[in-house]
């Protein structure tokens, strides 16, 4: 019996991702340099010389196990095989299967992705009954997909979780609203819009929840300005993030 605890097991044991060499690596574009890309007054962190480079999108391959990182069919390759019978689109609606982390991922196309969530929710041999949270992450460096919209799912019947990721552009930044599908995605919808702009088309009353209603801009995109206000302390004054001395 394996003395690891599950998580380090998920770690170790689930990722299925393939591995890239250095050389694969180094051909990727550079995405950006330093730690937090401050563009202003220079890189604070003293990671300066720090290069990024972009990830290539990679795809988990069959068997994809289960939670527990198992190298044979398993809990994941069941969801999957009941989603592709159930959902006679699958093809052309799932992009990629990520499996990552003891997580299953399916990335939807956003056009699909209302009807694959329903799928999910009513065929008996899935049953993901519950939508746990919808956020959003943005990567400038995606060209033409530069905003993901993540939505979470957990069977309740099966007890089970995965997760749904679907993408749109900075030009077109609109996704269609689960709330008709799962009514708790209305607030989490909300938040993901007033922090990445995301805009979830059929949403009942898409209006910000965090920041106030005159705020401009979405302060959790990666293009947010680092600037802040400064602070006093102890009769000395700091200033904002991007106007401090930059450590290279």
């Amino acid at each position: 019996m394996s003395s690891q605890h599950p998580e380090q097991q998920a770690e170790q044991g689930a990722d299925k991702l393939p591995a890239h060499t250095e050389e694969e690596r180094r051909e990727q574009p550079v995405v950006r340099k330093g730690m937090f890309g401050a563009r202003t007054t220079g890189d604070t962190s003293g990671y300066g010389g720090l290069v990024v480079r972009q990830s290539p999108k990679v795809s988990a391959a069959r068997p994809y196990g289960g939670p527990g990182g198992a190298a044979e069919p398993g809990e994941f390759d069941a969801v999957a095989d009941e989603l592709e019978r159930a959902y006679p689109d699958f093809g052309d609606a799932i992009d990629r299967v990520v499996v990552d982390r003891g997580e299953l991922t399916f990335f939807v196309k956003r056009e699909h992705l209302r009807e694959v969530a329903k799928t999910m929710r009513d065929e008996p041999s899935l049953r993901f009954e519950l939508c746990s949270g919808v956020s959003g992450v943005h990567y400038p460096q995606d060209e033409g997909a530069e905003l993901h919209s993540v939505v979470h799912l957990l069977s309740i019947t099966h007890n089970r979780r995965v997760r749904l990721e679907a993408t749109c552009p900075d030009a077109d930044p609109h996704m269609p609203s689960l709330v008709p599908v799962y009514p708790t995605s209305d607030w989490h919808e909300r938040e993901t819009y007033d922090f990445f702009g995301i805009v979830y088309d059929g949403h009942p009353a898409l209006t910000r929840i965090e920041m106030p209603d005159d705020w401009v801009g979405h302060p959790q995109r990666k293009d947010y300005p680092l600037g802040g206000i400064p602070v006093e302390y102890r009769g000395a004054e700091i200033p904002p993030p991007d106007e401090r001395r930059s450590y290279t």
